[in-house]
């Protein structure tokens, strides 16, 4: 099953650049905090601090189509698939409207305190599942 999740950007006049248009790299940011948003920023807080497992970004790809403006309303929609045991497939796009701006794959690991490889925890394959 293929969990999907969409969370709203407001463009401000801070995330742009010289031209006018959204710095690339915000971008990122946006996938983050979608992402963080559809996992649940409460059960990603404890795990931290219980478990000590956090995820960390194994592989990120963007294409860039279109430039999001200053007062723009955008949507990062997120989909999220389990590829294995440890790892994490987001594909998360930035939308004005219907226009796709942005397409990314953002690939995720869990690492323990010693930032060594585990499992993704069951709590967030359980979210991930539906």
């Amino acid at each position: 099953m293929t969990r999907t999740h969409e969370h709203r950007v407001q463009i401000y006049y801070e995330d742009t650049d010289h031209s006018g248009v959204v710095y690339h790299a915000n971008y990122l940011k946006y996938f983050e905090r979608a992402r963080e948003h559809m996992l649940g920023t409460q059960e990603l807080v404890r795990l931290l601090e219980e478990d000590g497992v956090g995820f960390v970004v194994y592989k990120a790809e963007l294409t860039y189509k279109a430039g999001a403006r200053f007062g723009d309303d955008v949507a990062i929609r997120s989909t999220v698939e389990l590829e294995s045991p440890y790892r994490a497939v987001f594909k998360q796009d930035a939308y004005r409207r219907d226009e796709l701006l942005v397409a990314g794959v953002v690939q995720l690991v869990c690492v323990d305190a010693q930032q060594k490889l585990v499992k993704i925890p069951d709590t967030v394959v359980r979210v991930i599942d539906g």
